[in-house]
């Protein structure tokens, strides 16, 4: 193996693949970046068992001078790679199976790991795959993974179920405190599917894509996603099992609707949180719409202190007093990805699911359950 490279095309690959290098693994071997140099192209691959990624890197100014494979210690190639002065960077295999890497005035040899121990990845591609804008999955992973559990003894869900009917796409993210559900409509009609994508995998997918209106590939079998995006394919495993039926616990009927301006909402909770009694990343705040229309946000901790915020809604409000408590956030999370700039909260009852809905994200609905103060 032997060849040449513009350094910076190649650094940004690395950085890429490296989305999918493993740091801890029972196999050692994940821990290596493969690289195959062909007569006029390079594959890099990674993976870490959740997650796998293959880059086909084709450029003007790559000179490949001899063919061959090599497994080369990930973290170690790639800070290598970033700190190297020059234009152009040279690669090739030398005796005892080291990799001699030229750049302006260094020469790096580094030991290779064993290709045999490195499992062969399969990314097949189907005859038929589901095609959706690059800006909408986006848009579809901000607004459903952030909901997604972190703890591991439900693990389904730790994923999105991404749900197709026809020309509409369905995805749902819950921890069973919260639920974040979009609504898309595809430019085809699909067959029906049912899927759950893990939430960390579309967290990495989402760090790779550009905000841009190219087209997305889908492919898809009973255990793994492919996703196909220019010369990049990313797959991940899928999550067995069968995600709950979220559909029964969406209210349909609000006696109390209050509209907020989001930032002002916001601003109000992330203040009232500052003293809550519980621990910060998961305070416990109030809100008392009370008689006068008037929205008071609270928290309390008789160690430190009281904090009280009025808000004033920018509609008239719908219904009658109410007093609930619920995650500060939870809230602020659901808020954050509202594209919206008012929103409103749609309650049913002090201890029953609320509702968040924004005017221009109508696709889209953040369900939060209150918290039990008494």
């Amino acid at each position: 193996m032997n060849f040449q490279i513009n350094k910076d095309i190649l650094l940004n690959s690395l950085i890429t693949a490296q989305k999918a290098l493993s740091n801890k693994t029972p196999n050692p071997a994940l821990q290596g970046i493969k690289l195959e140099v062909l007569s006029d192209h390079l594959i890099i691959t990674t993976s870490n068992s959740d997650i796998a990624i293959k880059l086909v890197v084709k450029d003007n100014n790559l000179n490949i001078k001899e063919q061959g494979s090599v497994l080369i210690p990930g973290k170690y190639f790639i800070e290598i790679i970033r700190k190297l002065d020059g234009l152009k960077v040279s690669l090739s295999l030398v005796a005892d199976n080291m990799l001699r890497i030229e750049a302006d005035r260094s020469d790096i040899t580094l030991n290779m790991m064993d290709l045999d121990d490195y499992p062969e990845l399969e990314f097949s591609e189907k005859v038929k795959s589901i095609k959706i804008n690059v800006r909408t999955l986006k848009t579809i992973i901000r607004q459903t993974a952030f909901a997604t559990s972190s703890i591991e003894n439900r693990p389904i869900l730790t994923g999105v179920n991404f749900k197709i009917d026809g020309n509409k796409l369905t995805a749902i993210a819950t921890d069973s405190y919260r639920l974040s559900q979009k609504i898309i409509e595809l430019n085809e009609v699909y067959e029906p599917l049912n899927i759950i994508i893990p939430g960390k995998s579309l967290d990495e997918l989402l760090k790779i894509l550009d905000n841009n209106n190219d087209v997305i590939e889908l492919h898809f079998d009973h255990s793994k996603i492919l996703f196909k995006y220019g010369n990049i394919l990313f797959q991940s495993r899928l999550l067995e099992g069968n995600y709950p039926e979220t559909s029964k616990l969406v209210p349909t009927e609000f006696p109390i609707v209050i509209k907020f301006n989001k930032e002002n909402l916001s601003t109000a909770i992330e203040r009232a949180s500052l003293l809550s009694s519980r621990d910060g990343n998961n305070s416990i705040v109030k809100l008392n719409l009370k008689s006068d229309n008037i929205v008071e946000i609270t928290s309390n901790s008789p160690e430190i202190g009281k904090v009280l915020e009025e808000v004033y809604p920018v509609d008239e409000i719908v219904g009658t007093t109410i007093k609930i408590a619920f995650s500060s956030k939870y809230i602020l999370e659901a808020l954050k990805i509202f594209n919206s700039s008012e929103v409103s909260i749609n309650f049913t009852g002090e201890i029953r699911p609320f509702i968040i809905k924004g005017a221009y994200d109508e696709d889209m609905i953040q369900l939060i359950l209150p918290v039990r103060t008494e």
